[in-house]
């Protein structure tokens, strides 16, 4: 994978350079399959396990560049998102002249199945609260952050992903979660994690809180609203970017945000310089 810098008003643009450089951008019309991962797809171009590397790009500000693969997959690397901030700041960011633009929140919209749970909520930042609940070991948790005070690095981007020693070989049957392994999912048996310790005590949810920022970055600009989500997924995740995008009467573009609220100018539009990993 490599990440180059990119044009003010490009947005995260996949280009497989093992397809001739064909570019399929991250944004929710070319939404695919979505499991146990986010998957884009643009004439019959895949890309898949997007959420960690465009939910790194949402928590450090970086709005334009392009990511080129050899391949279908975007390297899962410790299965969080702090291996791609770390190679994108060491590269680094430059402003852009342009000014961010920002999807803010007009109206209430919930999204439900079942006893799941999401909805977007006007707001004068940017706030996500996700509650989850599984089988034990894992249990309740719950987890709540506000993305305009620069959180992100040090409350979400180390959290792991996280898979159940019991559907393993389920899920490889299916063709699903290939380059899995201890070194980059917290495995969870019935009695505890096999491969601990965790980096957080609530590293689950936080894990949950991580992809989901990583599935509305699909909105193609950085959300100004509350977003609540209980016992949700990738599936409903990007539900709501649908319904987000179908329905232009629930949000309005703006790049008049209070700058008190929001991050720095200093990394709007930013971009890095080229980057390896």
């Amino acid at each position: 994978m490599r990440i180059r810098p990119a044009p003010a008003g490009t947005g995260i643009v996949f280009r497989r350079v093992d397809l001739d450089g064909f570019e399929v951008e991250a944004v929710g019309r070319n939404l695919a399959r979505v499991s146990y991962a986010t998957s884009l797809q643009k004439k019959g171009v895949l890309i898949s396990t997007t959420e960690h590397l465009l939910s790194a790009c949402i928590g450090i500000g970086l709005d334009n560049a392009i990511v080129e693969l050899n391949n279908l997959e975007v390297p899962i690397l410790d299965g969080s998102a702090k291996p791609f901030i770390d190679l994108i700041l060491q590269a680094g960011l430059r402003q852009q002249r342009k000014k961010r633009s920002f999807l803010r929140i007009l109206r209430e919209v919930e999204v439900r199945e079942g006893n799941k749970f999401i909805a977007a909520y006007p707001a004068s930042g940017y706030a996500v609260q996700y509650k989850i609940n599984f089988a034990e070991p894992i249990g309740e948790q719950s987890f709540g952050i506000d993305l305009s005070r620069d959180l992100y690095r040090q409350e979400l981007a180390a959290a792991r992903t996280f898979g159940f020693l019991c559907e393993e070989k389920t899920m490889r049957n299916m063709g699903l979660i290939r380059g899995a392994s201890e070194e980059n999912v917290i495995v969870v048996t019935d009695t505890g994690v096999k491969n601990g310790p965790l980096r957080y005590e609530d590293e689950f949810v936080r894990h949950k809180v991580l992809d989901l920022i990583g599935d509305l970055a699909l909105l193609g600009r950085q959300v100004i609203g509350r977003i609540v989500a209980d016992r949700a997924g990738h599936a409903m995740h990007t539900a709501l970017v649908s319904r987000l995008l179908r329905d232009k009467s629930l949000w309005e573009e703006t790049t008049d945000v209070d700058k008190s609220s929001q991050r720095s100018e200093r990394l709007s539009m930013a971009e890095p310089v080229i980057g390896q990993a």
